[in-house]
Parts: structure tokens; C-alpha cells; sequence
């Protein structure tokens, strides 16, 4: 057998859970871990190696990777380019941004930045995001909420968008953002742990500024106003993400007897039960089962009744 059946790897981390990830996973609650990184080569920022997945053998799949690189990730790659993480957000997350790979470049010795995807799993009654600012805001107005810590003005200025289950979202890198309370989703981003917090202290933090300080922290954050037309452009599109996802990751919802073409990704089931079969692979899947699929499985096939979807790096590499 190729494909790995996924044990839960839950870091700890700054904000509470709701016991979601327990529920959705049937594994023991950690409220104090939010947060489940699924196939991940990337550790907490300034904190690995926490954060790295380890195979249902006990290996460390980073190593296991750099062991046998083309058997996982096939002969056009030289990582996986992709970071997949489940997120139960117990409680309103801090507003906050990612960098983009140029400033990452620049200022974080890294090639990749930290846009993302959310594919929201359950969600309370008029649950909320909140994504990117509803008007223009000054450099000097955004470093004087973020040195006072003025939580009112920082979220009065975003936009609030409503989500509910089956909802797919794109979080462009420099679009400060919130996840509101009582929200399951599966994270899709880039292989990073990169966040500028703009709000930090009402969560027993020092500061986020990834050790740059704010001054030039702040340069990365996208403070333009947008509107109601540019913020349904990050949802849909010919697959679950509009097409400005394919630069950074791809996401596939799948049903029983659809076809999964060969390659290194990561499988999430969302409802039901079923099979992935393949030359290698018969594995049952259900909802909350994470497989670990290398590009050595060939191409596969979901069979039953289950709904899942399959989470992998952009479809061609990147040049860096």
C-alpha cells in the first residue's frame, strides 16, 4: 500500500478550539490545539520542529520525502509546495496578515509566502469572516490602531462576510483577515507559517511582527479599499477555487466514482463513507479520515458513497 492513513498532529498554539476537530476526526479533544497540520513539511514559525506530520509508520515525512523524493512527489518536483491544516476556531481568530512571496523573498529567506484557501466545513448560525478593508486606510492610520492595539477600529474597517458550510474562499497574501467563531474549516495555503498580527495583545501575545518590527512588518499588509464585487471574485470559479488559486495550490471536491490523476496530494473526507482504489491501494475512506497520497499511488479512484477533496500543490511548479 502507497497511501497513508493520517494520524491527527495537532501543535499547540494561541488560540482555544471547540472540540470540532474531535468530533469531525473521532479523536480525543485538545481544545488547546485548534488546529490539525495534514501532510505538512512546514513547522511553526521560530517553533520546529512542531508542526511536521509523522506517518503512520512513526516517520517524520519530511525526511521520508527527502529519503525517496521522486517516489513522493514524482520527477518535476523538488517539495511539495503546500501546507493543508483543519482549523476549529473556538473563538474570533486576531485580525491578521500574511506576506506574499516577494516580500517573503525579501525579508524572510523564503521562497514561498502564505496565501490560502478555506473550504468551510460547518458553521454556526450567521457565522463571519472578516476580509480586507472596506475603504482606504493610511499607512500612518493602520500603525496607529496596530501601536495602540485598537481592536474597534481594526475590525470596524474590514469587510464582514457571512460563511456556511460548503463555502470555498481565497485569501490572497497581504488581505488582512479574521476567522470568526464557530467555524470548522480545511486550510489550503502555501508551505509557510508566516502571520503579522494586527491584533495581538487580547491574546496574551508580545506582538507579531515575525521579529521585523512594525515598521516593516506593515509593509506587506494590502490596506485598499475592497469591494463587494472584488470579494465574490474569491469565491467559485471552473473548480472549488476561482482560477487565481491555481498559481499557489489546487482544490478538487470529489464524489464517489470520480478519478484522481497521479500525483502528491493530500485527501480529506467530508461526508460519508467509501474506497480510494488503486494499482497499489484499496483504503477505506470516511468523513474525517486524512490520507497522505505520493505520487508512486498512480492514478486512483473514489468508489461508495463519500464526498472528500483532494488538496495538492499548483499544478505545474513554480520557478524560484
Amino acid at each position: 500500500m502507497t497511501v497513508d492513513v493520517l494520524p491527527a498532529n495537532q501543535p499547540e498554539t494561541f488560540y482555544r478550539g471547540a472540540g470540532r476537530i474531535a468530533g469531525f476526526r473521532n479523536v480525543p479533544a485538545l481544545p488547546d490545539r485548534p488546529e490539525d497540520w495534514v501532510g505538512s513539511v512546514s513547522t511553526r514559525f521560530d517553533l520546529g520542529p512542531s508542526g511536521l506530520s509523522t506517518l503512520s509508520d512513526g516517520r517524520v515525512l519530511a525526511d521520508a520525502i527527502a529519503a525517496d523524493p521522486r517516489w513522493w512527489l514524482g520527477p518535476h518536483r523538488t517539495d511539495t509546495g503546500v501546507l493543508v491544516k483543519l482549523l476549529d476556531a473556538g473563538q474570533r481568530l486576531p485580525l491578521h496578515v500574511h506576506p506574499d512571496r516577494r516580500f517573503a523573498t525579501t525579508h524572510l529567506a523564503s521562497p514561498y509566502g502564505k496565501t490560502e484557501a478555506w473550504v468551510i466545513v460547518s458553521a454556526r448560525p450567521d457565522a463571519y469572516v472578516h476580509l480586507g478593508f472596506a475603504r482606504d486606510v493610511s499607512a500612518d492610520e493602520l500603525a496607529g490602531w496596530v501601536a495602540g492595539q485598537q481592536t474597534g477600529q481594526l475590525l470596524a474597517a474590514t469587510n464582514k462576510v457571512p460563511v456556511s458550510a460548503g463555502d470555498a474562499i481565497l485569501c490572497p497574501a497581504g488581505l488582512p483577515h479574521a476567522i470568526g467563531d464557530g467555524i470548522l474549516l480545511v486550510e489550503v495555503q502555501e508551505p509557510t507559517d508566516f502571520s503579522v498580527l494586527l491584533e495581538y495583545a487580547d491574546f496574551g501575545l508580545a506582538d507579531g511582527h515575525l521579529g521585523l518590527g512594525y515598521d516593516l512588518a506593515l509593509q506587506c499588509v494590502d490596506r485598499s479599499k475592497w469591494t463587494p464585487e472584488q470579494l465574490d471574485r474569491l469565491r467559485g470559479g471552473r473548480h472549488l477555487l476561482p482560477d487565481a488559486a491555481d498559481e499557489f495550490f489546487t482544490a478538487r471536491r470529489l464524489r464517489g466514482g470520480d478519478r484522481l490523476e497521479q500525483g502528491f496530494g493530500v485527501l480529506v473526507g467530508l461526508a460519508g463513507q467509501g474506497r480510494l482504489t488503486g494499482e497499489h491501494d484499496d483504503v477505506p475512506l470516511r468523513r474525517g479520515d486524512t490520507l497522505l497520497v505520493p505520487y508512486a499511488a498512480g492514478p486512483l479512484r473514489l468508489a461508495g458513497p463519500v464526498e472528500a477533496i483532494r488538496l495538492a500543490g499548483p499544478p505545474q511548479p513554480w520557478s524560484r
